[in-house]
């Protein structure tokens, strides 16, 4: 059963599926036009690359295609469940490009170490002291605290994105994102006193 487009662009995402499950080129067309660009945007962050952001969605795309029958409800909105497919292709390119480590002989050891360091001791810890501390301090948060900063600052989603993610409306994301901060920010101040 093939939809008309103008029927389809009517209908919601969870309604969508069922369509895309049985293959109806007009329903996967109107989802594509919906949140092809969100999955770019994503794809984009994550490999850093305009060619290889869209290989990423090209292929997130195609892999709904042939599995769109297996969304779950469930388990979360339709736009959170696309974007865990590009997120986790988008992963996949990472670690493929990163490959091995090359395996040193006895001279490459001695070449490497007259090589200069690429960042002062000093500052190298220094970070890693406050990377620590700042995973401490998230790890005190409530998850859902903790959750909403990681998503936003670590992941690079906007609001709205976070609170389709989750499912939670707008306002609630944003009040457990400036409670969260407000706790970083005293736990800091504190450690500072």
């Amino acid at each position: 059963m093939t939809i008309r487009a103008s029927k389809a662009e009517r209908l919601a995402d969870e309604e969508l599926m069922p369509l895309i499950g049985a293959k109806d080129a007009e329903a996967f067309a109107v989802f594509y036009d919906r949140h092809g660009g969100v999955a770019f945007s994503l794809a984009y962050r994550i490999v850093g690359e305009r060619g290889a952001a869209e290989d990423v969605t090209q292929e997130a795309f195609i892999s709904i295609w042939r599995s769109g029958a297996r969304y779950d409800a469930a388990r979360g909105s339709v736009r959170s469940w696309m974007l865990g497919i590009v997120r986790n292709r988008a992963i996949d390119v990472l670690r493929s490009k990163a490959g091995r480590a090359p395996k040193l002989d006895f001279d490459d050891e001695a070449i490497l170490a007259q090589r200069p360091a690429t960042e002062q001791t000093e500052t190298e810890a220094l970070r890693r002291e406050t990377a620590a501390e700042m995973r401490g301090v998230l790890d005190e948060l409530p998850g859902d605290q903790s959750k909403v900063i990681q998503l936003a600052y670590f992941g690079g989603f906007s609001h709205s994105e976070i609170a389709s993610m989750l499912g939670v409306p707008l306002g609630t994301v944003k009040g457990r994102m400036r409670l969260g901060l407000e706790k970083i920010r005293g736990q800091l101040a504190e450690g500072l006193a």
